[in-house]
């Protein structure tokens, strides 16, 4: 394809959310890339302070049950200066979380991104609930969460497997993606990061929801048939394994 000399960056612009090729004048950049900036960045802390709404996310995913629970950070600042408080329960929301036996939980917790959980957590959580041959727990929205906090809740009720579901850092092209976390057999302080799977970027300039799901579905299937999860788990040899259904979110069997 050939260009006209001065249309490459602009092409080059149309295919990426990143900031690219700025332009300069004099010493520093352009007014208008300066401003962009700013917004970018004033965009990305109001995401990383916002709050979730539980009740919408529990409306929508009332049919299921779900239980609302609580880190021991009291507030969104307090979430954000003390990582450690958001990845432990509360004590009075233990009592929530009835023990049973389950091959998984799914936790929906606000991250460092509330608006992308509350725009996407439900409907992928939908997807992951209608997987066949796969028994979960009631799930969990956790407010002031992060991820390590779904080791504790999945242990209490009885999961084998939590895949938590969390809004990522914004940035400064993205404010809007959510990850998902899966880990086999978690354990509350004693599970490491290097023992988690992650499928990132889902939503906004990322993976759709149904890829997501396809891969979040391919991840838990083979981590249940090898009991492991993390750097003993290659998403590519789980992905291998799925059956191929055309036109409709791959099954697992």
């Amino acid at each position: 394809m050939t260009l006209p000399p001065g249309d490459f960056w602009d092409y080059l612009r149309r295919a990426t959310p990143a900031r690219i090729a700025l332009g300069r004048v004099g010493d520093g950049l352009p007014t208008a890339r300066v401003l962009e900036f700013e917004l970018a960045h004033a965009r990305a802390r109001d995401a990383a302070k916002a709050n979730l709404d539980p009740a919408a996310l529990i409306a929508g995913l009332a049919a299921w049950r779900p239980v609302l629970v609580r880190s021991e950070a009291k507030d969104r600042a307090t979430f954000l200066q003390r990582p450690d408080l958001g990845r432990r329960l509360a004590e009075n929301c233990a009592e929530k979380l009835a023990p049973g036996s389950f091959d998984a939980t799914i936790v929906i917790a606000d991250g460092l991104s509330a608006g992308a959980v509350q725009a996407q957590a439900a409907p992928l959580c939908k997807i992951l609930l209608a997987a066949p041959n796969c028994v979960f727990a009631p799930p969990v929205v956790a407010i002031q969460g992060r991820v390590a906090l779904g080791d504790d809740i999945a242990a209490r009720q009885g999961a084998t497997l939590a895949v938590v579901l969390i809004g990522e850092r914004p940035g400064l092209s993205s404010c809007d993606g959510m990850g998902a976390y899966i880990t086999f057999d978690p354990k509350p302080g004693v599970t490491k990061d290097a023992e988690r799977n992650c499928v990132s970027n889902i939503g906004g300039h990322g993976l759709s929801l149904d890829e997501a799901g396809r891969r979040i579905l391919a991840i838990m299937a083979l981590a249940r048939t090898i009991r492991r999860t993390g750097t003993c788990l290659k998403e590519d040899e789980a992905l291998d394994l799925l059956l191929p259904a055309p036109g409709t979110l791959n099954q697992i069997a």
